[in-house]
């Protein structure tokens, strides 16, 4: 297969992603106030664990989306967060499922949750549509994009609107230091809300310590169309994302440090860290 997509099919794809991301948006919307079924992983072994819960919307979701991709491209390959079957493993595409991303949040209530659907091509994200329960219009919608397009929301294209007045923006760095970097802190509780936030321009960048691929996925690929970069945090030191394909390695186990967000954020964020790995190495250390 070419290494260059053919636009009428990476359309259909958009034109699936979105559906599907649609799909688990009703499905999250229908459930709100109802009673849920949750479980947490890890809890069976470990009593005190309750760090990690799955709903049973969750699973459902999950299942709806892998019952319609098999309709459509039932040799397609799918990562799913609560589901291990692999359709098509090795296949060149492969989707990336995460259907509620911020389960706590939507369990308890809190408002900041999205339903995740990332597709790759040979490792690298291509197509992307979050199902966000707030958006910049103060509205759940779907933010959707194809690599090398504009980014959309709920069909129509999007481009950030930045006042020159505010001297101060949000980033989602837990750790922002006020003095080191140009804006203030806010996490979410959902990485695909704040890949959303920041191909949208809510966020001038975000950085996840250790996310699954399920997580980002879909968000890159906002990212990316929205024109904001991705590094990622190598042995040594950040690089620029290329793939999430490293050498020979499962696609399903990559899980690395992940910073996305402007050029400028991210070279602010990359000194900000360097200079706090230096200070707890302590004197003379040039690690960074």
């Amino acid at each position: 297969m070419a290494d260059v997509l053919d636009e009428a099919l990476l359309a259909e794809l958009e034109t699936i992603a979105v559906e599907l991301a649609r799909l688990g948006g009703q499905e999250i919307r229908a459930a709100l106030g109802k009673m849920q079924e949750v479980r947490y992983k890890g809890a069976d072994t470990d009593p005190l664990r309750f760090t990690d819960p799955v709903s049973d919307v969750d699973a459902r979701v999950e299942y709806m989306i892998r019952e319609r991709l098999a309709e459509s491209f039932p040799d397609h390959d799918i990562i799913g967060e609560e589901m291990d079957h692999r359709p098509g493993r090795g296949h060149d595409f492969v989707w990336a499922v995460d259907p509620i991303d911020g389960t706590a949040n939507f369990i308890n209530g809190f408002p900041l949750f999205a339903s995740s659907v990332g597709l790759l091509f040979r490792g690298r994200p291509v197509v992307g549509a979050l199902w966000c329960s707030s958006s910049h219009t103060l509205e759940a919608g779907i933010y959707h994009a194809v690599a090398g397009r504009d980014l959309r929301f709920n069909g129509a294209p999007h481009a950030p609107a930045r006042s020159p007045l505010i001297r101060r923006r949000l980033g989602g760095e837990p750790y922002a230091d006020r003095q080191r970097l140009s804006w203030d802190g806010r996490k979410t509780g959902s990485a695909a809300i704040e890949c959303a936030f920041v191909a949208a321009g809510l966020l001038e960048m975000a950085w996840f310590e250790r996310p699954n691929i399920w997580d980002v996925a879909g968000g890159l690929a906002l990212v990316l169309a929205s024109g904001g970069k991705a590094i990622e945090r190598g042995a040594e030191a950040w690089r620029n994302f290329q793939s999430f394909a490293h050498g020979k390695s499962e696609l399903a186990d990559w899980t690395m440090p992940l910073a996305i967000g402007s050029e400028q954020a991210l070279g602010e964020f990359t000194a900000s860290r360097s200079q706090i790995s230096k200070a707890l190495a302590g004197p003379g250390s040039d690690r960074s």
